[in-house]
């Protein structure tokens, strides 16, 4: 009887062990199998990507009209304006950043003459192109000012981007404070916080971290972007690669460089701002 007894008691302990493994077991065997699809996925993916890169050096490099050497000797030269093009970006997010904050603070401002201009400000940028703006900015501004003749060039390409940026970056801004709950503020306020030091204190550093994924698309955008200053004589990457390509009938070696190292930078500023936002979101959770 006792050993049948201890028997019984092995087959039930081994059942137990048994009921235990078999969602590990389960689990384990699900991990395999997203591992797999994700890793097939992926190499679709860069498979995708090489075939149609491919396909487009084919058309435009190997059918004997583009002229490697002549970039080869050409690439240093337009290469050396990327700093250039990168100070560009840099300077006029930072600048647009302050124009952005001034005027989301003033489309939320109660003081009608505050909220108008900031309104109008808004209305009147993103309603004219950015391409206008700068080259009237060159051309016309001096005739109603004349000392704006004698502002460097770079100078006045990087305030044309930020003025430009600015007013879309007014409304991220806008609605980042927003975002803010009404609750913090109103608890500062009890504490005896003035309304300018609760801004500061409490509020614009929320909501300064809700917008920099925002932020970080608007830095993208002004890389592409700043290629446009080009056409008010900015010897940026794009100025450079029209000069020698125009002077030597090679603009499509010369662009397509320009093109690929503009395509190279927005993919590594795009990669680095994927981990801000999973960070951020890694905070919130």
């Amino acid at each position: 009887m006792s050993s049948s007894g201890s028997g019984g008691s092995d087959g039930a302990l081994a059942a137990l062990e048994m009921g235990h493994q078999a969602p590990d077991s389960v689990v384990e065997l699900v991990r395999k199998a997203q591992a797999s699809r994700r890793l097939r996925f992926r190499l679709l993916f860069v498979l995708t990507w090489f075939l149609i890169i491919g396909g487009l050096a084919l058309l435009f490099i190997f059918p004997g009209h583009f002229d490697t050497e002549f970039l080869a000797a050409q690439a240093p030269y337009i290469l050396a304006a990327i700093p250039v093009t990168l100070f560009i970006a840099v300077a006029s997010i930072a600048l647009a950043i302050l124009f952005a904050l001034l005027g989301a603070l003033g489309r939320l401002s109660a003081k009608a003459p505050i909220y108008a201009a900031a309104s109008l400000y808004v209305s009147l940028v993103r309603g004219t192109p950015l391409l206008v703006q700068i080259i009237f900015l060159y051309g016309a501004l001096p005739r109603i000012v004349p000392a704006s003749a004698d502002i460097p060039l770079l100078a006045l390409g990087i305030f044309a981007l930020a003025f430009n940026y600015g007013a879309y970056m007014t409304e991220i801004f806008r609605a980042g404070i927003q975002a803010v709950p009404r609750g913090q503020r109103e608890a500062a306020e009890a504490l005896g916080m003035r309304e300018g030091l609760v801004m500061r204190r409490v509020v614009l550093p929320q909501a300064i971290r809700i917008v920099i994924p925002a932020i970080g698309n608007e830095f993208i955008s002004m890389t592409k972007d700043s290629a446009l200053v080009s056409v008010i004589g900015v010897q940026e990457l794009l100025w450079r690669a029209q000069k020698v390509g125009n002077a030597q009938f090679k603009t499509l070696e010369t662009l397509l460089l320009a093109s690929l190292v503009y395509w190279g930078m927005t993919i590594v500023f795009s990669f680095f701002q994927d981990r801000l936002e999973k960070r951020l979101a890694r905070g919130d959770r």
